[in-house]
């Protein structure tokens, strides 16, 4: 119904468009002819249903009707009622069903359209909203005007409900079903546009929730099943327990009043949340129990560190897992009754404790561990660094014996529970000898040990590598008694500098095997002492037609990392490549050639030859490297160890048979090196890091 005011404004509009010459043109031709029936403007538009349509031109008292577009397409509605100013203007009243286009005047000389669309102001309006207190699934009705335009409710939190889903739509009602998710709050009414007309409602709809009431059984077993009461427990879409665990599983029953859902094994002792399917969250009034383990009892009572200890109870299948101290110890096997979990080596704690799925804890009775027991030992009398056999029980815990006086702890690891021989140190005194098991705990031999003093050399300091023909210098004590010094392959010194009780000062025989060799020290009662030691310096080239790499010519065919260079600070023989670079992990090539350029074969067996080749560690020790010989045979390759600094150039052996396919891990070796017709050089095995080293004189060589 049209207001008063509604009224005053279309008169106002009217009033301006005749005074402003701003009434739409009707028609193209102007040209007034006295027999003519012309229309030449129409308004006002936009216009109001019920209000009144102006139309100005000639004779227009002929017009029989006016047909205005229906609210549907192809539908249209007909005024015949028109009320004639004078022979240049007529009037109608706009149906309520007219609807946007483009208006007809029908004449006894035919039809005449609007050049323009008549279009309409349409003011949406809510007058009601009912009923203000509903619960999802039921209807609400909208009322008040132009609310066919509406095409979408929007209820609390962004819920929509588009028109399609509408359950009726006119201009003067809508009805809508609340959805599940809505909440409580004012609806917004919105016409859909890009930039939309939104009218909110005066009212707040009051959506009704879920209520609830109780719960059954209070304490529970996870995993079992609780009752919930309450009312309109349909619009429930999950159960929050404690430890925010939502279970969405849930049954209802008939009339909505109660829910059974299974705890899950996780909730954590806490009160009970209802989730709507609105999102909301409903608390209930009192918190849910769990179940925990109970009448526990362990067996052994004195268990073995890295032994099973079984643990007997009620509803042990509640337990996740079970520390001893901070220690996690390995369940292996678990009932609703009987766990049985392995013992850590290092563990101390009198008690193991048991945590729940839902990290509630409880501990077990307290229980002891087996401690070794020393029974003899054999001799009761030596002389230092000599070995020393110890009898006992359970003595595979032991891990360490600590000798009275002496500077080290000798780290055992024994395979036995019986019995195992330890070397007593130099230094080592007379007294009673302790022993550290894996876990800790320190026990005593029953009786003292009787130690007489060494008549051995004792090495206290020595170099970890020294080149041939430099003087090696040892600390310790007793090293007078030293009467010669025998490197590998029995090569013997025969220059020595200083010698006094703690110090040795002797040259490395040029002479002396190059690489991680051992030394030994004979005394004059020809006792013997041995130390490892590195030599360093590189082995002598035996045919240099056998070398395949010496970049004095013998170079590289491509690469993408590491240089030429030519320092005389660091050279060997003339050039040399050089890696000083952060190296990327996956493939990284170095030097490389092929088709057996520049490489002898003739002569070289798998089984009597190897590669070998010079290098200058300048930076740490280096990640793993690959060599690759690659020909009709298959692909070839051996994994070189990290190379370490050892303070100058050595040399590094790879014996052919060490050539495995699959990438060096295969288990197929090199057949022959005749057929190495493809591919050879070195990468890395895949590792990334820091490099610096030189690399000299690549060659076959015969090392047996």
């Amino acid at each position: 119904m049209q207001t008063n005011n509604n009224k005053w404004f279309s008169h106002l509009i009217i009033l301006i468009l005749i005074i402003s010459g701003g009434i739409y043109t009707g028609c193209e031709n102007e040209e007034e002819i006295d027999s003519s029936i012309i229309l030449k403007a129409f308004g006002p538009s936009p216009a109001l249903r019920g209000g009144e349509l102006r139309f100005i031109g000639s004779n227009l008292d002929k017009v029989t009707a006016v047909v205005f577009q229906g609210l549907t397409p192809g539908e249209t509605v007909e005024v015949s009622e028109i009320e004639v100013v004078n022979e240049k203007e007529i009037r109608v009243t706009i149906p309520q069903n007219a609807g946007t286009g483009k208006v007809t005047l029908k004449t006894p000389q035919g039809d005449i359209q609007t050049l323009t669309p008549l279009t309409f102001s349409e003011p949406i309006s809510i007058s009601s909203v009912t009923p203000t207190t509903l619960r999802a699934g039921q209807i609400l009705t909208v009322k008040g005007d132009y609310l066919n335009l509406i095409k979408k409710v929007i209820f609390v939190d962004n819920v929509e409900v588009e028109a399609e889903d509408f359950v009726s739509q006119s201009r003067e009602q809508l009805q809508v079903k609340v959805p599940a998710e809505a909440q409580t709050g004012k609806i917004i009414l919105s016409n859909g546009e890009e930039i939309p007309i939104e009218i909110y409602s005066n009212e707040i709809i009051n959506i009704i929730l879920p209520t609830f009431t109780n719960f059954t059984p209070v304490t529970v077993k996870p995993g079992k099943n609780i009752d919930i009461t309450g009312t309109n427990l349909d619009l429930v879409a999950g159960v929050k327990f404690g430890g925010n665990k939502i279970v969405n599983e849930l049954i209802l029953n008939a009339d909505s009043t109660q829910i059974t859902v299974t705890v899950p094994l996780e909730a954590q002792d806490d009160t009970i949340k209802l989730i709507t399917k609105s999102g909301l969250e409903v608390k209930g009034n009192k918190k849910l129990i769990t179940v925990m383990p109970s009448n526990l009892t362990v067996s052994p009572t004195t268990v073995k560190n890295g032994n099973t200890l079984t643990i007997k109870g009620k509803d042990l299948d509640l337990v996740e897992s079970i520390k001893f101290g901070d220690i996690v110890g390995q369940i292996n096997s678990k009932s609703e009754t009987e766990i049985s979990v392995t013992v850590p080596e290092t563990a101390i704690s009198t008690v193991a404790t048991l945590v729940t799925f839902s990290t509630k804890t409880i501990d077990t009775p307290e229980f002891s561990y087996v401690k070794p027991k020393i029974i003899a030992l054999s001799p009761s009398t030596l002389m230092a660094g000599s070995e020393l056999t110890v009898t006992g029980t359970d003595l595979d815990l032991i891990r360490k014996v600590i000798f009275p006086s002496a500077t080290k702890v000798v780290s055992v690891e024994p395979s036995s529970s019986t019995s195992f021989v330890v070397n007593v140190p130099t230094d080592a005194t007379s007294g009673i000898v302790k022993f550290v098991t894996v876990n800790g705990t320190e026990i005593s031999s029953p009786s003292e040990l009787t130690v007489t003093e060494a008549d051995i050399p004792v090495i206290t300091s020595i170099p970890a590598s020294v080149k041939p023909g430099q003087l090696l210098i040892i600390q310790g004590t007793k090293l007078n008694l030293v009467e010669s010094v025998i490197f590998q392959d029995n090569v013997k010194a025969t220059l020595f500098g200083l010698r006094s009780a703690t110090l040795l000062e002797v040259f490395v025989p040029e002479n002396a095997a190059k690489g991680a060799v051992t030394l030994k020290l004979i005394t004059f009662a020809g006792k013997e002492v041995s130390v490892p030691i590195t030599i360093s310096g590189t082995d002598p080239i035996t045919d240099p037609s056998y070398v395949f790499f010496d970049f004095d010519g013998k170079n590289s065919w491509w690469g993408s990392y590491g240089k030429v260079e030519n320092d005389p600070s660091l050279s060997l023989s003339g050039n040399y490549f050089r890696i000083n670079q952060d190296l990327p992990s996956g493939w990284v090539d170095f030097f490389w050639r092929n088709s057996q350029n520049d490489m002898k074969v003739s002569g070289v067996t798998v089984n009597e030859w190897a590669v070998k080749m010079d290098v200058n560690v300048l930076g740490g020790t280096t990640m793993a490297f690959k060599f690759r010989l690659k020909g009709t045979d298959g692909d070839f390759w051996a994994i070189i160890p990290g190379m370490e600094n050892r303070g100058g150039w050595y040399t590094v052996t790879i014996p052919l048979t060490d050539f495995k396919d699959d990438n060096g891990y295969g288990t197929n070796t090199l057949p022959n090196v005749q057929n190495i017709t493809q591919d050879f050089g070195l990468a890395t095995a895949g590792d990334a890091g820091f490099v610096n080293m030189c690399i000299d004189n690549v060659r076959f060589e015969k090392i047996k």
